[in-house]
């Protein structure tokens, strides 16, 4: 009898003791509930306009580098730099057409410096596509000890031509994504000649300037760098190989002087580009 009352002591403080566990637990969550801070404000919304990153800012919505699907257009102060090189002049002094070659005879083409305007596209991260556009004014002159046997001076005067050399390039760039970026493109250049001018008080009366259509490959090198925002640098060196067919003659066209030469101009650009 005593054995079982000990027992019945015993399972009744235990189901005591799990009752106030199991009461202690439920009333935890309600009273951390009970507890929680209450927003006392809720917050402003957003006012419009509060994210617009500046034209001249750098966000942290601003794209870093140039990648796929990119368009720029950029203005470039650009030098042209003709080489002269490889030379062949002849002389032709009768309507027939034969001519004879002036050994020691070379034309020579005034460098010069205009404003060229580029648009590229990013066909891939790495792959570009671009064409630039710009007319340089040259002057020509005929140097060498052929000419003074002819009557002339030893620089004979030619004219002047401008020049219209678009050249559409592939490059490929090494750092996508990167603010800076360099790379490395071929390409082809077409030349147009146009307001071709001859020196009218030219020794020997050659005064008709005139020359052919050509063309030729091109490389280049350069690089891009990211100043702020969408606005880049770009440095770029390229190097056309261009051959130049022209001929000069006086007005009756019984002499005529025609000369096929290598130009392979060298042309050096620096400029500030705009992404969109």
């Amino acid at each position: 009898m005593v054995k079982f009352r000990s027992l019945f002591t015993a399972v009744v403080a235990g189901v005591a003791a799990l009752a106030g566990t199991a009461k202690a637990q439920t009333a935890a969550p309600n009273a951390a509930y009970v507890n929680a801070p209450v927003m006392q404000r809720i917050p402003d919304a957003p006012k419009p306009g509060a994210g617009h990153c500046g034209l001249f800012e750098t966000c942290a919505s601003t794209k870093i580098g140039l990648g796929r699907g990119d368009f720029m257009i950029r203005l470039s102060g650009v030098g042209v730099l003709p080489q002269d090189r490889d030379s062949n002049v002849s002389l032709s002094t009768n309507s027939g057409g034969s001519y004879t070659h002036l050994n020691h005879t070379h034309l020579s083409t005034t460098n010069q410096a205009m404003p060229e305007l580029t648009v590229e596209y990013f066909i891939t991260d790495n792959l570009s596509v671009d064409l630039i556009a710009t007319s340089t004014r040259h002057e020509v002159a005929a140097l060498g000890s052929d000419v003074p046997s002819l009557g002339g001076p030893r620089k004979l005067d030619v004219g002047s031509a401008w020049v219209l050399p678009p050249t559409l390039t592939f490059a490929w760039h090494f750092r996508p994504h990167k603010r800076f970026n360099p790379y490395v493109g071929v390409g082809a250049t077409a030349m147009w000649f146009h307001n071709m001018n001859g020196n009218h008080g030219a020794a020997l009366g050659l005064t008709k300037l005139n020359a052919g259509f050509t063309g030729g490959p091109s490389v280049n090198v350069g690089f891009d760098y990211q100043i702020v925002g969408n606005w880049f640098f770009n440095a770029d060196v390229k190097q056309m190989f261009v051959r130049m067919h022209a001929w000069v003659e006086n007005p009756a066209e019984t002499l005529k002087v025609k000369a096929h030469e290598s130009l392979d101009p060298t042309v050096v650009s620096a400029g500030i580009a705009y992404r969109f």
